[in-house]
């Protein structure tokens, strides 16, 4: 610190030098200013950020555009690129190319697309893509480019990627065969020498995890902890600015390291919402080397810019090509369906999931989830579209083997994470994310949920009831197989479930019905080749009109309190009446 205030007091102004570092992370596919699920337009999106990269090209200071990852899933945009038409130049790259990205850091949902996917992003791409701590289990080395070292204007940054290594906890094997994840601090300890060997003037890194300060502090830690930036920030020294990514958080703080260095930290949320930026001044030393004495971080709004015009229009043949496709009826629906009926009992929209589970895994037993908080699907034609809202991820579907006694585990886990212990009518049903003042937080007066919605999974194929003035644990009475057969604690059965949840996902079968990581495999039966959403297509193309309906195979107790308590709840969390 102290050399930095000499030199800074020294420096003129033909001394200094100054960079832009901006951040994309989790774009999702919102690329063009156009929802194609909801087909609607965006307010923000990678268009939107495009005008600004632009207009900062426009000045002095040199450019360094980065990517954090999760760019593969979540529109139809990529997915149509990804698995429909794989002929033509990815979407995906096509765009990042003509943006001129300089390195970019793969993230989960990357790898969630599978080997053919990203390995041809990979070498399509002409920048590189990182991740130092994915490594190849055959020859020991990182699996992606571990750091490049980056140069403009006679500046030089280097930029470490890592990739959370809980990838294996929600993705089946096969879709990162090969690859090993490892630890993010003891990778980053590794690599951190080979970086300063390189003399950077400045360490970046470019992290696909999220950012909790809490997680940092000390010299122990999780090693396949999801969010692990901060044990990386705090344990090891070097980095001058992390950009982190995943938990679609938004951050712009700084943060002392063990050894009392500081590190900038940026974090630029989701959708295409957001871009982190970071302006980094340096003062030159003309007896030794560039010192930096300045660096600061916003947070910059894309959606107070317009789409690039030149961007759109580079890209308008896609547009439509993907709007074409989404918009191919699939089938006939003779009834609207909505997720938000499904936090408060049986609804025709999870149940379409779980009747779709069961037919195609020729399963037992389902277990699903709303995927998304609020949608809905209304009567007449069904389109692709459609499908995106009904089923948001590419999941595979798992037929596994549980006992009875797993399975009654696994539901108590499930509601544990969903339900509130009421104790009157009064009480809420669900769990909130609770104010200082004991009460729901609110923004925009709608209350949010404490967990996610697609891990409040319900299950088919039972009949049971939830208890909810039991407390978590002791809730659920599983009275028979659904059609009347006897259901045995000690029975196995067919499980039908999400590949992300079968492979530990959530935790329901781990901390829920007891499963030891290592015997997660062991007792899958069978999966799906594509994703679930591919199949659930497919059988409504064959079937040309569904007809959704509740399968009203499990209800909440006391119902008097559940129903009071849902009328209530469903305005604190959509803002109207059932």
């Amino acid at each position: 610190m102290i050399i930095l205030l000499i030199f800074s007091s020294s420096c003129g102004k033909k001394s200094t030098s100054s960079i832009v570092i901006l951040e994309t992370t989790d774009i999702h596919g919102v690329i063009m200013p156009f929802d194609y699920i909801e087909k609607k337009p965006l307010d923000a999106s990678l268009a939107n950020s495009v005008t600004y990269i632009r207009y900062l090209r426009n000045q002095e200071e040199p450019v360094f555009l980065l990517d954090n990852g999760d760019n593969l899933q979540g529109q139809p945009a990529v997915y149509y690129y990804n698995y429909i038409d794989t002929v033509s130049p990815h979407f995906l790259s096509e765009v990042m190319n003509w943006l001129m990205f300089d390195a970019g850091t793969v993230g989960n949902h990357d790898i969630e697309a599978g080997h053919a996917v990203y390995d041809r992003l990979s070498d399509d791409f002409k920048f590189p893509l990182l991740a130092a701590n994915a490594v190849d289990v055959k020859t020991g080395q990182p699996y992606f480019t571990p750091f490049v070292i980056i140069e403009k204007n006679n500046i030089r940054i280097a930029v470490l990627g890592l990739i959370t290594p809980a990838v294996p906890t929600w993705l089946p094997e096969k879709l990162y065969s090969g690859i090993e994840f490892m630890d993010m601090v003891e990778t980053a300890q590794k690599w951190m020498p080979e970086i300063l060997k390189q003399n950077p003037d400045l360490v970046v890194g470019l992290f696909h995890s999220g950012w909790d300060r809490n997680e940092g502090g000390s010299e122990t830690w999780d090693s396949m902890r999801e969010n692990g930036a901060a044990a990386v920030a705090y344990n090891v020294p070097g980095f001058d600015i992390i950009f982190c990514g995943h938990d679609h958080r938004v951050a712009n703080e700084r943060y002392t390291c063990k050894n009392g260095d500081s590190v900038l930290i940026l974090n630029g949320g989701s959708r295409s919402e957001h871009l982190a930026q970071a302006n980094v001044t340096f003062c030159r030393n003309p007896i030794t080397r560039k010192i930096r004495i300045q660096s600061s971080g916003k947070i910059i709004n894309v959606n107070e810019f317009t789409p690039d015009k030149d961007f759109v229009n580079a890209f308008i043949g896609q547009d439509q090509e993907i709007k074409k496709y989404v918009n191919k009826v699939i089938g006939n629906s003779t009834a609207d369906i909505s997720s938000r009926d499904a936090y408060f009992g049986p609804s025709a929209y999870v149940d379409m999931i779980h009747s779709m589970q069961l037919e195609i895994a020729e399963a037992d037993i389902s277990f699903a989830a709303p995927l998304s908080f609020d949608v809905q699907i209304s009567k007449g034609p069904l389109t692709v579209g459609d499908l995106f809202k009904l089923y948001r991820f590419e999941n595979m579907l798992y037929t596994i083997e549980l006992t009875g006694a797993e399975i009654k585990k696994y539901l108590e886990y499930s509601y544990s994470e969903w339900l509130n212990t009421m104790h009157n009518a009064g009480d809420y049903l669900l769990k909130y994310r609770i104010g200082q003042n004991g009460k729901p937080v609110l923004t925009n007066n709608r209350a949010w949920l404490r967990n996610q919605p697609y891990d409040f999974d319900s299950a088919a194929g039972l009949d049971y009831i939830v208890d909810a003035s039991k407390p978590d644990g002791e809730r659920i009475t599983i009275i028979a197989l659904t059609g009347g057969g006897k259901f045995d604690l000690n029975e196995k059965y067919r499980v039908a479930v999400n590949s992300h949840r079968g492979s530990g996902g959530g935790g329901h079968l781990t901390e829920g019905a007891g499963l030891k990581s290592n015997e997660l495999r062991s007792r899958l039966l069978s999966s799906t080749k594509r994703d679930l959403r591919y199949y659930i297509m497919q059988s409504i193309e064959e079937k040309k009109t569904i007809e959704p309906s509740s399968l009203n195979n499990w209800r909440i107790i006391p119902q008097n309190w559940a129903e009071a308590a849902a009328a209530r709840e469903y305005v604190l969390l959509f803002g109207a009446s059932r």
